[in-house]
């Protein structure tokens, strides 16, 4: 049994989240950490809400709440709709939870002993109307880059340049819309990224695990030349800037970047999982010379987060020199667009995970956002093509199998597996199919490839309706008992592979299977390729009970309403 640390990228607090996030982190984590239980391992499964940073502060002011009230409704409001979509996470925790702040704290007061930490007096933008400072999501104006009227203070949403605010053309305040607004001094801590240069390269050169997307982004960063990054910001959300346990001195009105504390927030979860199960030892996940030498680390995240997960994160690690565990393996994943487009809440254009729970069951979901992972490029979510694979693999193949052996064991063999007969050409056959395709999806698995292996898992539920055709047990019961027995016998075996199989990525699916063939949890685990008796699990005159349809089809009058109200590709 081998230990496996699985981390998802955290979700923003502000709104709930649409497809692509998901398709982009939680979920393929979630597989994942399926996967390996069925294996046996030991996994930590952990994730939560990204609660501090401007755009909290922003949603909360437009929703009229305080922005603690706010994060704590919308943190349920995520946590439930993750609960809809079976997100098996150990723990859901919060970055505005109280383990997060001492650590984040922490690590600042650790990295500058070591010299990684300066206080430096730059210009940042003052608004006059409204008395403030204003951080860089709090700024918009001019792109000096290409001229995009409506960029970020940190980042130009059209042509993706990294900014700052002060470099902005006609600036004004996000808040009240005021362009009396000035540069003026402030303090601020920075992290002198350089100083640690080398040693992120000579980490990243050992890397050869991570995907190409991953190290290409993270030896771009590297070759431009990591800079200096401020950590901290004027605002009142947030956790406190400390020297020596104590408040610093000139920062009481000032908190960490966002993205210092947020990914810092794993180790947090994790704490908090601790604390809320007895007082687990997290420390053995994360401190090297507490047992986390023998445990592997998998982060999931979208393109757009690999650089701080790459160089930012791990300069405060690793500048920390303590010994805490390092990612060791990175799945990053492109964008899923929305018939080629961004998903927009005030557009209408794409389906959230609320809206998508509404709609149909969670599995529906998974198999599709999984089947077409947005691994080696973008890729673009399409009602209809959505409908084209839920139909052909989920009701033609995986449910048309299941729904036509056990309603035949029920017609024909009193809904018991039938004893007699030996395994046949046809079965011998399967047998050796699904040994292939087995370690070839365990392959796939274990290499996080999520479009494959949905493609061999399917291949394999595609080789059991090929020897149902061929073996036909409706015929050879006319004349051959014995012989639909052993047919019989071995599609029923063959339900309880493909369901146990098809377990990380539609659990809700499998479960009805494997509870309607009544299989004890403790036979659910993942099969080993060699294993030949897996073929005579179920014991004969063992009592079954055909479950319902699987999976409804979805009609040409369900897509053309879902284009209508969430604006298809017409």
């Amino acid at each position: 049994m081998s230990r496996y640390l699985i981390t998802s990228a955290l979700p923003y607090i502000n709104g709930i989240k649409h497809l692509g996030n998901l398709a982009g982190s939680m979920l393929p984590a979630d597989v994942h950490a399926r996967f390996r239980r069925l294996q046996g391992h030991e996994v930590l499964y952990i994730c939560a809400t990204d609660e501090h940073g401007t755009p909290a502060e922003l949603a909360a002011a437009e929703a009229s709440q305080d922005v603690a009230a706010y994060c704590a409704q919308q943190y349920q409001i995520q946590k439930d709709a993750c609960d809809g979509f079976r997100l098996s996470f150990d723990h859901f925790g919060r970055s505005s939870n109280p383990p997060n702040h001492k650590l984040t704290q922490h690590f600042c007061e650790t990295l500058e002993k070591h010299g990684l930490i300066e206080e430096r007096v730059s210009k940042q933008i003052y608004s006059i109307d409204d008395k403030r400072f204003l951080p860089d999501r709090y700024v918009e104006g001019t792109c000096p880059v290409c001229g995009f009227e409506r960029a970020r203070g940190d980042q130009c949403d059209n042509c993706g340049s990294l900014l700052d605010p002060i470099n902005l053309i006609n600036p004004r305040s996000k808040i009240s819309g005021s362009t009396n607004v000035e540069p003026r001094d402030t303090a601020h801590l920075f992290l002198l990224q350089p100083k640690m240069q080398d040693k992120i390269r000579a980490w990243v050169d050992k890397a050869t695990e991570w995907p190409q997307l991953a190290r290409s982004i993270a030896y771009k960063w590297l070759d431009e030349g990591l800079i200096d990054r401020s950590i901290t910001r004027d605002l009142s959300w947030g956790i406190k800037v400390t020297q020596n346990g104590e408040p610093r001195r000139g920062f009481e009105n000032k908190v960490f970047y966002v993205w210092f504390d947020a990914p810092v927030e794993y180790i947090g979860s994790t704490v908090e999982w601790a604390e809320a199960n007895g007082g687990k030892d997290w420390e053995r996940w994360w401190r090297t010379d507490k047992g986390a030498s023998d445990v592997t680390y998998i982060q999931f995240m979208g393109k757009d987060n690999v650089a701080f997960h790459t160089v930012s994160f791990p300069v405060t690690i690793m500048g920390s020199q303590e010994p805490w565990k390092l990612v060791d393996r990175l799945k990053a994943f492109n964008w899923v667009t929305w018939y080629g487009g961004k998903f927009s809440t005030s557009e209408k254009r794409g389906i959230f995970m609320d809206q998508a729970l509404e709609l149909l069951p969670s599995d529906y979901w998974r198999w599709y956002l999984m089947a077409n992972a947005p691994e080696s490029s973008d890729a673009a979510f399409t009602l209809e093509q959505f409908q084209q694979t839920i139909n052909a693999d989920l009701a033609n193949v995986f449910g048309n199998f299941i729904n036509r052996i056990t309603t035949f064991t029920r017609s024909k063999f009193d809904s018991k597996v039938p004893d007699g007969g030996e395994p046949g050409e046809h079965e011998e056959k399967l047998f050796a199919t699904f040994a292939e395709r087995l370690a070839a999806l365990t392959q796939s698995h274990e290499q996080m490839e999520m479009r494959k292996a949905a493609a061999e898992l399917r291949s394999i539920w595609a080789a059991g309706n090929e020897f149902l055709q061929v073996a036909a047990p409706w015929t050879s019961i006319k004349t051959d008992q014995a012989k639909a027995a052993a047919t019989t016998r071995t599609a029923l075996n063959a339900c309880v592979l493909f369901a146990i199989l098809a377990q990380p990525f539609i659990p809700d699916a499998a479960k009805i299977v494997l509870d309607a063939l009544s299989v004890p949890e403790a036979n659910r685990n993942w099969p080993k390729v060699d294993d030949r008796g897996v073929w005579d699990a179920l014991p004969r005159g063992h009592a079954i009970t055909p479950p319902d349809v699987l999976f409804k089809k979805i009609e040409d009058a369900q897509v053309a309403e879902w284009a209508a109200r969430f604006g298809g590709g017409g």
